[in-house]
């Protein structure tokens, strides 16, 4: 089964996220990101980071990674400022700084403010996040950009790392941010790194999960898989997979702010090889449910039209032009102290997040198969025994 960009991007445009492999808290996934996330923090906070907290300017911060980084912050002890326009959850964080403007043109709020670091959440455009760096450029110590895996050229050859080419834009006066999501967040990198030389500290995550994900490219296993019964599953269950618990990111993100790191980090996870069975048995043993999987091979899904990403969340087949993208490497970022908590964790605390939800978000998940599609697939793989090329299956 051949999974293009393009179609990668397309699924993530029918979530409602102009977002592929990274996902932050702006646009679109911020807009349908539903009610407010109960874990948010607004107390003091319990432990002082290293030397005394920090001043940080969010921008963005009520989406989905941003009030992440504001609960991880507070439990460090830094005092946090955020900048948006003050449509999306404007209620979060009450007892938090708010500035707001607009991030193309209209950042007056922000003249003549300094902050130990600015955390860009929101940069899609480089003409956009240019505006933010030339004004911040004299004001901040510390920029810190988050990217995504997106921007490398090539996500058919494994082990992808910092160095490896990057995608490019025909035009790179393009703003046409769903067709060239990675190749325009890659000029955002560089626009970032030629403004605030010496300061700058990119993040690349991959594909961003846990609770209050507006996207459900991961909500859509803990929720099926707690229902029981049959569940149909993508591939042969070897083929591997790589996510980041936005907790995770968010906390290492404000490490990085406290050590000051610098330089290019891919961030996804886990720290070891995790295989779809891996990621799907720990969905079962967060609901405790009685789920069984029947595992459908590529090329049935693809004679039923069954898409990888978006169909079947978080699985790459073995074939195409995206089948190394759960294997991008994540040594370096390891190294900077990258933790991850167990994928059982995250899928409880998702389910028990989504069990939170109106019972209009709970209605239809916005990624994975209806129930009535999963029943017709399952039907037609058992009438056809499964036969299929056990090659072209792992």
């Amino acid at each position: 089964m051949k999974l293009s960009r393009r179609s990668v991007l397309k699924g993530a445009a029918a979530t409602g996220s102009v977002l592929a492999l990274g996902c932050a808290s702006t646009g679109a996934s911020s807009a349908t990101s539903g009610a407010a996330s109960g874990s948010a923090s607004t107390g003091k906070a319990a432990t002082a980071a290293p030397g005394g907290g920090k001043k940080i300017l969010i921008l963005g911060g009520t989406g989905f990674l941003g009030p992440a980084l504001v609960e991880a912050a507070q439990k460090r002890g830094h005092t946090l400022t955020l900048f948006n326009r003050g449509k999306t959850r404007p209620g979060l964080f009450p007892n938090v700084e708010k500035l707001h403007g607009d991030r193309d043109g209209h950042l007056e709020a922000l003249a003549g403010r300094q902050w130990d670091a600015v955390i860009d959440t929101s940069g899609y455009v480089p003409r956009v996040v240019k505006q933010s760096v030339e004004l911040l450029a004299p004001n901040v110590a510390h920029y810190v950009f988050i990217s995504t895996i997106s921007v490398y050229s090539d996500l058919s050859q494994p082990a992808r790392e910092e160095g490896s080419p990057l995608e490019a834009v025909p035009d790179p006066k393009s703003e046409e941010v769903r067709k060239y999501y990675g190749g325009l967040k890659a000029l955002c990198e560089q626009t970032v790194q030629a403004g605030v030389p010496g300061k700058a500290f990119v993040i690349r995550p991959g594909l961003i999960v846990g609770p209050d994900d507006p996207t459900d490219r991961f909500t859509y296993w803990p929720v099926r898989v707690a229902k029981g019964g049959e569940v149909l599953a993508p591939g042969n269950g070897t083929d591997p997979v790589q996510v980041i618990d936005v907790r995770d990111l968010a906390e290492w993100a404000i490490h990085g702010v406290e050590a000051k790191l610098l330089g290019i980090y891919n961030a996804t996870g886990p720290g070891k090889t995790m295989t779809m069975r891996d990621m799907l048995e720990g969905c079962k043993k967060a609901s405790g449910s009685n789920a069984t999987f029947t595992w459908a091979p590529a090329s049935f899904l693809e004679q039923q039209k069954v898409a990888p990403w978006s169909d079947m969340p978080a699985w790459f087949p073995a074939e195409g032009d995206m089948k190394a993208a759960g294997r991008i490497s994540n040594a370096k970022a390891l190294a900077e102290g990258l933790r991850f908590r167990p994928i059982e964790d995250t899928a409880r605390d998702t389910l028990a997040w989504w069990k939170t939800q109106p019972e209009d978000r709970q209605a239809k998940l916005r990624a994975g198969l209806s129930p009535e599609r999963e029943a017709e697939v399952l039907a037609a793989l058992h009438k056809s025994g499964g036969a299929v090329d056990a090659k072209k299956a792992g």
